[in-house]
């Protein structure tokens, strides 16, 4: 079983930056493959960023201002959000997978840390 936790969620001002964590316990981070998801009210969730051992993935919304990285000695999968707009407002989710080399299919989700983007 895998828990995930997020954090670094929080209210930031148009063009702002934030670095949201992902800290799983109970497999080791070099064994999953992790995503990153989004979900605004009133709207479906959508896939923000993926990692595998194989490569990075960015939903064209937040690519060129997103950085995804991972702290294996830490178990911690990052995301640094830069130049954020108020259309990044959502609840983001971390989640994995027990397949490391998965892109689309994710077992384990946090219970989300929601960012707010003011205008």
């Amino acid at each position: 079983q895998v828990q995930l936790v997020e954090s670094g969620g929080g209210l930031v001002q148009a063009g702002g930056s934030l670095r949201l964590a992902c800290k799983a316990s109970g497999r080791t981070l070099s064994s999953l493959a992790m995503g990153w998801f989004r979900q605004a009210p009133g709207k479906e969730r959508e896939r923000v960023a993926a990692l595998t051992w194989s490569g990075t993935y960015y939903a064209d919304s937040v690519k060129g201002r997103s950085t995804l990285s991972r702290d294996n000695a830490k178990n911690t999968v990052y995301l640094q959000m830069n130049s954020l707009k108020p259309e990044d407002t959502a609840v983001y989710y971390c989640a994995a997978s027990s397949d490391s080399l998965s892109w689309g299919s994710y077992d384990y989700w946090g219970q989300g840390t929601q960012v707010t983007v003011s205008s």
